[in-house]
């Protein structure tokens, strides 16, 4: 997501199609134990892959069932607080923005120099809220790869690690990587962003303060590894049919 991070990083201060089938349960220095329940998709009877566990175990189940979704977007950095606000109506693929600026109203099926700018911004938005859901959403757009044993960086603790490689063609930001940090119940701990797949991370910050809306799980805060920086969300509003 480089021209997207980077917008964040400048001006607030900051998305398949290999797929693995988790194949071992747990592992012995796992304090949480998977739950078979969790990597089963109870309509269709199918043992998930661990992107789609990832997914499920937010709540993705109950997607289908959502006719709105507002969230205000914020970052503080130091003592600078930069916010905006959104409206999706995911069905109709419409959203509106609201910054200290500007509103603007936009159809996400017709995209124009007078809303791209504002769509850069929400594809990014959106990422964070909901990327999890994003492992499913964008399957065809990413090659992946599960690590049972990984150390993540903010704690040093061990967990397990899905690697995510955006393809290099198509979307905002093509060739962008992500590490989502995870145990045994599939929510996400920390993550690294790295851009156009680099080694070296891009940026590192946690996922904590999870709350549930209508059945979906959010986590709230971000928390970046060093520097006085975080991303949070506020009034959150899920309105399903």
């Amino acid at each position: 997501m480089k021209n997207l991070f980077v917008f964040l990083l400048s001006t607030f201060a900051i998305v398949a199609c290999k797929t693995e089938v988790k194949k071992q349960n747990q592992y012995e220095e796992d304090v949480e134990v998977r739950d078979p329940e969790r990597v089963v998709d109870t309509h269709k009877k199918k043992m998930l892959t661990t992107a789609e566990a990832i997914a499920y175990a937010n709540g993705f189940e109950h997607w289908d069932t959502v006719k709105e979704i507002a969230f205000t977007f914020n970052v503080d950095r130091d003592t600078i607080h930069s916010e905006r606000s959104w409206i999706w109506r995911p069905k109709e693929n419409r959203v509106t923005m609201t910054s200290a600026t500007d509103t603007i109203t936009y159809n996400r099926t017709q995209i124009d120099s007078t809303n791209q700018k504002a769509d850069q911004g929400f594809v990014n938005d959106k990422y964070w809220l909901l990327a999890p859901f994003n492992l499913i959403w964008d399957k065809a757009s990413f090659t992946s790869q599960h690590q049972v044993k990984a150390v993540a960086p903010i704690s040093n603790k061990e967990m397990q690690k899905l690697t995510i490689v955006y393809n290099n063609e198509g979307g905002y930001t093509p060739g962008d990587a992500y590490d989502f940090y995870f145990e045994g119940d599939f929510i996400i701990k920390e993550w690294v962003f790295r851009e156009k797949n680099a080694k070296e991370p891009s940026l590192i910050t946690s996922w904590e303060n999870y709350d549930t809306y209508n059945g979906i799980k959010i986590a709230k805060t971000h928390k970046r590894n060093q520097g006085d920086w975080t991303l949070h969300f506020t009034n959150i509003k899920v309105v399903t049919k």
